[in-house]
C-alpha cells in the first residue's frame, strides 16, 4: 500500500469520526432535555416544591407561586411516567426555545396530566449544547396545546 493510500485511509477515518462525534453530541441533546423534564416532574410529583425551583432557570414571583399550587394540587405517591412529549425544540441546530408539551402520568395510579414546560437550548454541537427550563404551567385540558 502506497504512502498516499495510507495517508487517504487515515483522514477519512479522521473525518468519520469527527462527523460520528459531532452527530452523537447532536442526538444527546434530545434525551438531555427529556432527563430535565422528567427529573422536573418526578420533583413535583413528590411534593418538593424547591426540588423544582432549583431546575427552574430564571423563574419570577408569578412562576414561583405557579409551582406552589402545583405542587399542592400534583403531589402523589409512585413513578412518573411519560406518555406523550412534544417539543419545539426538538432536534434544533442551534439555540432555540419554546414549549414543550408533556402528558404524564402515575403508574397504575393517575388519570394523565398534561403540562407545558418552556425549554430553553443553548449552544451548538461545536460549543456545546446547554438545556434549562424556564417554567412549568399549570395543568392544561388533555387535549390543549402549549
Amino acid at each position: 500500500m502506497s504512502r498516499r493510500t495510507k495517508l487517504l485511509i487515515a483522514t477519512g477515518v479522521v473525518l468519520f469520526l469527527g462527523v460520528s462525534l459531532l452527530l452523537a453530541r447532536y442526538l444527546s441533546t434530545e434525551n438531555r432535555e427529556r432527563d430535565a423534564v422528567y427529573a422536573l416532574l418526578r420533583d413535583q410529583a413528590r411534593g418538593d416544591a424547591r426540588a423544582v425551583l432549583r431546575r427552574l432557570d430564571g423563574c419570577d414571583q408569578r412562576c414561583r407561586a405557579a409551582v406552589q399550587t402545583n405542587v399542592r394540587r400534583l403531589a402523589r405517591p409512585g413513578d412518573v411516567k411519560i406518555l406523550a412529549y412534544t417539543s419545539s425544540t426538538a432536534y434544533a441546530l442551534g439555540a432555540a426555545s419554546g414549549p414543550t408539551r408533556v402528558a404524564w402520568t402515575i403508574v397504575n395510579r393517575q388519570l394523565p396530566v398534561v403540562q407545558c414546560v418552556e425549554v430553553q437550548r443553548k449552544g451548538s454541537v461545536l460549543t456545546g449544547r446547554a438545556i434549562n427550563l424556564r417554567a412549568l404551567s399549570v395543568p392544561i385540558d388533555s387535549q390543549g396545546s402549549c
